[in-house]
């Protein structure tokens, strides 16, 4: 099947979380199973594309609204990600450094996406299917559908996965002209309480409907920032599919950011020793056991706990353990953490930002991972985590209750609990000092955990099920 991906984000061209993660390694691995898999996003001003080499693949115009454009599709010269990679240039919208966070933001992501209809409908044939992910892209299955213009796009099914719920890129009904001629008589295909919601439009017009883990389709339904009924009344098409993670990159055996490289067999001796680097470049005690937190600091990932959190649990265990913070978001969380590092040396140190490198040797060094969310809809620290040895302590929401069993349980590896709460982590982080004075039941964790199977192979083939019920 050619499969044709359309992201706002795409690893490691530019990437602000998960998304970024997914459509990076799930096209590569339906290229390697046999398909054609292609991804189209926006030509940002990133490193990778000052860094590769690149062709004109297409010259095209439109118009957004009044506003008449041309845009550039450019190809990724060499397939060096194991895919075609085509970046979409509309001068003066697209042509900026970050992904988000511009007050035309609207603009950008529609014009975008008038671009990559427009580029499809021009094609002598056509693609198998669509697969769009998250708001940025909802509005392709309404256009392919219902503008008269791609009329003759209409007989291509497309599927539309859902990242994240949460944001959904309202805009206004006076942006209604921005779309190209379109039935108006398919109003409801684009409302929701009087907005364009994207996000929604892509629900109704999609033809499937995934989420990235079983738990996360259900939340929907009753936890979605008002489309709740809409998850409901649409359950018949959607489906969870829970992402994987690439074990090419995530793999202790071979990972080129570490410098002791280990497998299950010897994980103890190979997480000591990770473990006593890391130590050694934050002031840290490595005969202690280490907790870490990877990730953005914000609402959704319970980061404004955390601080409370921790200086009750070093009250509460006497000191007796080692925190480790990395991340970026919430200034006042920031601070918070910061402001932390003095009166707490020895026991916490704090890296405000993102460092990829950092990140793979936290895993390696560290016995437990932190993951409060508030909401998750699939989660990927904590497959990176399990991949390493290290044991996810984190709350029972969305992809993280599909894949961490608590040690309590049949064959349980991790700690769960049930609320984003300081006292929930609190008494998580006590019972996870208390595992750790039994070395050799973390052992048996450690290896089972590292044994379990979150590749994207398994997810490919669930993918193609979808695909291949929509003929």
């Amino acid at each position: 099947m050619e499969i044709i991906h359309v992201s706002a984000e795409c690893y490691p061209v530019a990437k602000a979380g998960g998304l970024g993660d997914v459509v990076g390694a799930l096209p590569k691995y339906q290229c390697k199973a046999g398909h054609i898999a292609k991804v189209v996003m926006p030509m940002y001003r990133t490193k990778f594309l000052y860094e590769n080499e690149w062709t004109v693949d297409f010259k095209g115009s439109a118009n957004l609204g009044n506003w008449f454009f041309e845009y550039t599709i450019i190809k990724e010269a060499t397939n060096k990600l194991g895919f075609d990679l085509f970046l979409v240039d509309i001068n003066g919208l697209l042509d900026r450094q970050k992904i988000y966070g511009y007050d035309d933001d609207t603009e950008r992501f529609t014009a975008f996406q008038i671009a990559v209809v427009s580029w499809m409908n021009s094609w002598e044939h056509q693609p198998d299917v669509v697969h769009c992910h998250d708001h940025h892209t909802g509005l392709i299955p309404f256009m392919m559908q219902y503008c008269y213009d791609f009329s003759r796009l209409q007989g291509v099914p497309t599927v539309f996965t859902i990242h994240n719920g949460q944001y959904q890129g309202w805009m206004g009904w006076d942006k209604s002209r921005y779309i190209p001629r379109w039935d108006l008589w398919k109003r409801g295909m684009l409302d929701w309480a009087d907005n364009i919601n994207p996000l929604a439009s892509g629900v109704k017009c999609a033809t499937k409907v995934t989420t990235v883990s079983w738990s996360y389709m259900l939340e929907l339904r009753y936890n979605s920032n008002g489309l709740e009924k809409l998850f409901e009344f649409e359950q018949g098409k959607c489906v969870g599919i829970l992402n994987g993670i690439d074990n090419e990159v995530w793999d202790p055996k071979t990972d080129k950011y570490l410098t002791h490289h280990f497998s299950a067999k010897e994980v103890t001796k190979g997480k000591q020793q990770n473990k006593k680097v890391l130590c050694e470049q934050f002031g840290l005690n490595p005969g202690k056991p280490l907790f870490v937190f990877i990730g953005r600091l914000v609402g959704e990932k319970a980061a404004d706990i955390l601080p409370d959190a921790i200086m009750s649990s070093i009250h509460h265990t006497q000191g007796q353990a080692n925190f480790l913070i990395l991340g970026s978001g919430d200034t006042q969380v920031e601070w918070q953490f910061q402001q932390m590092i003095a009166p707490f040396q020895g026991m916490f140190n704090a890296v405000i930002g993102y460092d990829e490198t950092l990140s793979h040797k936290m895993y390696a060094g560290a016995d437990f991972l932190l993951m409060p969310s508030r909401v998750e809809p699939c989660g990927l620290n904590q497959m990176y985590a399990m991949r390493y040895g290290t044991v996810p302590i984190v709350r029972s929401t969305g992809g993280l209750q599909d894949t961490v069993v608590d040690m309590g349980d049949t064959d349980g590896f991790g700690i769960r609990f049930n609320e984003a709460s300081i006292y929930d982590v609190d008494y998580s982080i006590g019972r996870a000092v208390s595992v750790y004075a039994d070395q050799k039941h973390m052992e048996k964790m450690r290896k089972h955990m590292m044994q379990i199977d979150h590749s994207w192979e398994s997810t490919v083939d669930e993918y193609t099920q979808v695909y291949a019920s929509l003929k």
